[in-house]
């Protein structure tokens, strides 16, 4: 059989800048002129076949591992996580680093942390102004990135956990900002690292998980501690050695990236649906929690906060009786699966009672990717934003500022609101 791919919209500038700027409009017209499976080419990467139906994403997570390359399939991450990020490894290191990184987040230790999160909240929704219209999301992001100091790193002193909070801020926003973005885009990986403009923004972050790496790895009661930091600190791999601090760095560079950032946006975009379904609020202020899962689940199924997953072939593979070629990727989007007609009921509503007492299908429901690759922290971020959304709900009445929903905009590779989820709060 000869290799050969779908038919799409091919490559180009006005492809790769479309997807930059307004990737949901073009998604929903590809997928309406080439159905649910595609070939695009965006940028410098390798050609995409686009899939926006459960059954291939099922061939896709249940393939074979040594074909379907996750980790060659995330090597844009490289420069930020290390080469030592579970994310970017496949086959048996993928595995054996995995083994060490899920003890620490057991559904049973998650809830331990419970507390923490409801705490952090706290904190932070004291600070929100009163009678006055802000925007959730840089709150949503106080909220997480303090979490993750607290339960991640075992950091509660502020003046000590200082350097690396303003460093990763700093880089956040260094590396969302759509030039620097793109800029990174076009180096490619190589010239990237060595780059000034971005080692002035890396080395402040490495410096400081460095410094609290080396002085957790003192402590003396290490044993005594549950953040996630010190457990992996004590986690020993089969051979009996200890994980490098060049590991530990890149796995918490890696909970830095893909737990602060992403579950913030979520949560802002819990809050910018809600806001505009009064009704659904009052309900969750009741504490209906089946209905605040339910919440969840159709947030992150209406809104996800990444657009897709990618698996890079080592070799050519069938798909639908079709031969891919080696060295293209294929990509479950999360985006078209999730508003696929087929699956889902008037899909563009946002209607948490789909799922109430019904759970999502492995394969029709992807916001933390699946099979072996699904992301080691979706318990942990699916815990904090019903945590949090149960303290806003408690503690304050909230309101759009517009009538109008806020569109999807590109955060680097996360898809936020146009203006930050803005509401006006008044005290419950």
């Amino acid at each position: 059989m000869q290799t050969s791919l779908p038919p799409g919209p091919g490559g180009g500038p006005l492809v790769s800048t479309g997807w930059m700027f307004r990737p949901l409009p073009l998604l929903e017209r590809w997928r309406a002129k080439y159905g649910n499976t595609f070939t695009v080419k965006i940028a410098q990467e390798p050609p995409w076949v686009v899939l926006g139906d459960p059954e291939d994403v099922k061939a896709v997570f249940t393939g074979d591992p040594a074909i379907l390359h996750a980790g060659e399939g995330n090597q844009i991450l490289l420069p930020i996580l290390g080469a030592h990020s579970v994310l970017l490894l496949d086959g048996n290191r993928h595995l054996r680093q995995r083994k060490l990184m899920l003890p620490p987040f057991h559904g049973e230790r998650m809830q331990r942390h419970v507390e923490t999160m409801a705490e952090a909240a706290r904190e932070e929704i004291e600070r929100w102004p009163v009678g006055e219209p802000f925007a959730l999301h840089p709150h949503m992001q106080e909220v997480t990135l303090e979490v993750i100091m607290r339960v991640v790193f075992g950091e509660r002193d502020a003046a000590r956990s200082l350097p690396l909070r303003e460093g990763i801020k700093r880089f956040l926003e260094f590396g969302t900002d759509w030039k620097v973005f793109v800029r990174m885009a076009v180096l490619g990986n190589d010239r990237l690292q060595k780059a000034r403009f971005f080692r002035a923004a890396m080395d402040p972050v490495d410096a400081a998980i460095n410094d609290i790496v080396r002085r957790r790895r003192g402590e003396p009661d290490l044993d005594q501690r549950d953040d996630i930091l010190s457990m992996l600190v004590q986690s020993r791999h089969e051979d009996g050695s200890a994980m490098s601090d060049q590991e530990l760095r890149d796995e918490l560079m890696t909970l830095l990236v893909a737990g602060h950032e992403t579950t913030a946006t979520a949560l802002a975009w819990a809050l910018e649906r809600l806001v505009r379904n009064p009704e659904m609020l009052e309900r969750l202020r009741s504490g209906d929690e089946e209905y605040l899962d339910a919440v969840v689940t159709e947030t992150l199924r209406r809104r996800p906060v990444l657009p897709l997953v990618l698996r890079k072939l080592t070799r050519p593979w069938e798909l639908n009786g079709r031969l891919l070629p080696a060295g293209v990727a294929v990509s479950p989007n999360i985006h078209l699966v999730h508003h696929n007609p087929d699956v889902f009921e008037d899909p563009f509503a946002f209607r948490p009672e789909r799922f109430l007492g019904a759970k999502p299908g492995t394969y029709e429901w992807i916001p933390f990717g699946g099979g072996t690759r699904r992301c080691i922290g979706a318990s942990f971020a699916l815990t904090e934003m019903k945590t949090v959304l149960r303290e806003v709900v408690r503690t304050h009445h909230l309101r759009p500022s517009e009538p109008s929903p806020e569109r999807v905009t590109r955060r680097a590779i996360t898809w936020t609101p146009s203006h930050g989820a803005t509401v006006v709060a008044a005290r419950a």
